[in-house]
């Protein structure tokens, strides 16, 4: 029997995410990956797994999934949710966020509302799903990557790569910094003489608020429109992560992860490397304020980020657990040799 995690219920967005496979835009084939590198590195680390390697990525609501492996290593990482391990009786224990913990076979893993836009659960080993150009991410509009190329689907068996974990003591991180700035910094252009004076101030000055028809391609932003100066027309040029698009209707339109490779609307902005991770984390909703900043700074953000990552597999430390394993104290040779209570 292959060892595999059995989606119950799939959850609104669930889908195998990594780093994603740049190298391929020329062609027209998106990078993909994960909304919150982070949170993925993260959760990877707690485990014991290579930071880039591929898991769940969870939006909005969680799976239910079943475990039919004789035991696995999990940790979740991300915005919050309430994440359960339910036993065959039904009985229910919290699995704490940064945290990872043994589950057995039988038991069910439930996630329940995410508090923020997608969180990620990474198992030991990773899941045994075929690379599609050096990438396990899910591209869902192009069918490609991941569980055949789509979210995962209720029935569907998820497969392990390594079905029993060890016997190492968990692991966690004590702390991980997800809240969002105050303002997401961004750099103005490429196109930025396309919209007005006034325009520019808008965006500097407006709060947007996170759209219900944001989804992993592009968050759309609800708010102040941007007066065009030249029209809403270029000629087709290479989309950047975090590039801020302005259609017609004058609407910003923040590109993610599965972005298109080109595009035609101006790009008034772009979202720094560094802020992109706490974007991803944003759930409709949310709210969005900007803040103009050069060049210099933007690389300054980076290396500044680079150096957190870096940090994170250092972070990791055995956790300590809340109670006492009785049976394995009681299996322990504790005491060597005899002792004369009248010596």
């Amino acid at each position: 029997m292959t060892a595999a995690l059995r989606v119950i219920s799939p959850g609104l967005m669930t889908t195998l995410q990594d780093l994603g496979r740049p190298g391929y835009q020329r062609l027209g084939i998106p990078v993909s990956g994960a909304l919150d590198p982070i949170s993925l590195r993260a959760a990877n680390l707690i485990v014991g797994n290579p930071a880039a390697m591929a898991a769940l990525e969870i939006a909005y609501q969680g799976p239910v999934l079943a475990v039919e492996a004789d035991s696995v290593r999990v940790a979740f990482a991300g915005a919050s949710a309430p994440v359960d391990i339910l036993d065959e009786s039904g009985a229910a224990q919290r699995l704490p966020p940064l945290l990872s913990m043994r589950l057995q076979r039988g038991q069910h893993l439930r996630v329940g509302a995410l508090g923020g836009g997608v969180a990620y659960l990474a198992v030991e080993g990773g899941f045994a799903v075929e690379p599609m150009l050096g990438s396990r991410s899910t591209h869902t509009r192009a069918g490609m990557g991941g569980f055949a190329g789509r979210a995962v689907a209720a029935g569907d068996a998820l497969p392990l790569t390594n079905a029993t974990a060890d016997e190492r003591e968990e692991r966690m991180l004590h702390t991980l910094d997800l809240a969002p700035p105050a303002r997401f910094r961004i750099v103005l252009g490429p196109q930025d003489d396309y919209f007005t004076e006034a325009a520019i101030r808008t965006l500097l000055e407006s709060i947007y608020t996170v759209s219900p028809d944001t989804d992993r391609m592009g968050m759309r932003l609800e708010g102040p429109r941007l007066e065009h100066a030249k029209g809403f027309d270029i000629v087709s040029d290479g989309i950047a992560p975090g590039a801020i698009q302005v259609p017609g209707n004058g609407l910003p339109i923040v590109l993610l992860a599965d972005r298109q490779t080109t595009g035609g609307y101006p790009k008034v902005a772009a979202v720094i490397s560094a802020d992109l991770p706490a974007l991803g984390r944003l759930a409709p909703g949310g709210k969005v304020a900007f803040q103009a900043v050069n060049i210099d700074e933007a690389e300054a953000a980076r290396r500044q980020m680079a150096a957190m990552i870096a940090d994170l597999e250092t972070s990791v430390v055995p956790a300590r657990r809340a109670g006492v394993d009785e049976a394995k104290l009681l299996s322990e040779n504790l005491v060597s040799g005899a002792v004369d209570a009248r010596d």
